[in-house]
């Protein structure tokens, strides 16, 4: 029986992995916009890896919706649609009211992480650091979905939040006094946690995933 080498119990991830992160990133930070149309030889060439790889990336890309393949012309970036933001807000509305409840009894748990997300959004945002300030964002979000203990749930959301990606930095970038109006809000929720009556913290987490699908459909 043989065992695998120190080495490649320490490699990296494949090449397929390696040209399908990039792609994503690419995608999701619209480096490539949607209604690029791209080759796999472009792609293949920017992620260093051949073109083998670069399919296996497409074709899962193309299962979570991001990429329509087109055999011999190569794979065109999904634009984002109204009815894409409509499906993508009414599936987090869901999924984080849903945590929202759960984590209720729980709630002095959160409380810290979420505070520290918080200040983190404060300070990427006076720095004028829009994708720090994203970040920190999602952070916060997902610390009350994954504290609610489905592993399922979490992994979907964090899906839905990588859709929301491509819409979500032009409303902070585009929006006037959006990101002021999400900082006041995080502040409501982390205020209602620190009260008794459940209704008022579920009331500001949905007015506030509320508020992002409004601002998102402006910017169409």
């Amino acid at each position: 029986m043989t065992h695998p080498t120190a080495s490649a119990r320490t490699a990296g991830p494949s090449a397929a992995e390696r040209a399908y992160q990039h792609l994503k990133r690419a995608i999701l930070e619209q480096v490539y916009p949607g209604g690029q149309l791209i080759s796999e030889g472009e792609i293949a060439e920017a992620a260093g890896v051949s073109r083998t790889p670069v399919r296996e990336a497409l074709l899962r890309l193309e299962a979570e919706g991001l990429v329509a393949l087109y055999p011999k012309r190569g794979a065109l970036i999904r634009p984002v649609s109204a009815r894409e933001i409509t499906d993508v807000i009414e599936a987090r509305r869901l999924v984080e009211l849903h945590a929202a409840e759960q984590v209720w009894p729980r709630r002095a748990e959160i409380k810290a992480d979420l505070a520290r997300w918080l200040e983190e959004m404060r300070r990427a945002h006076a720095a004028g650091d829009v994708t720090a300030l994203m970040a920190a964002d999602r952070a916060f979000h997902a610390t009350v979905v994954e504290a609610a203990g489905n592993e399922i749930l979490a992994e979907l959301y964090q899906r839905l939040r990588d859709r929301q990606l491509r819409m979500g930095e032009a409303s902070f970038r585009l929006s006037p006094g959006w990101a002021e109006v999400v900082l006041a809000e995080h502040a409501d929720q982390l205020a209602a946690l620190d009260g008794d009556d459940m209704h008022a913290w579920l009331d500001a987490v949905g007015a506030h995933v509320d508020n992002a699908a409004t601002v998102l459909r402006t910017l169409r």
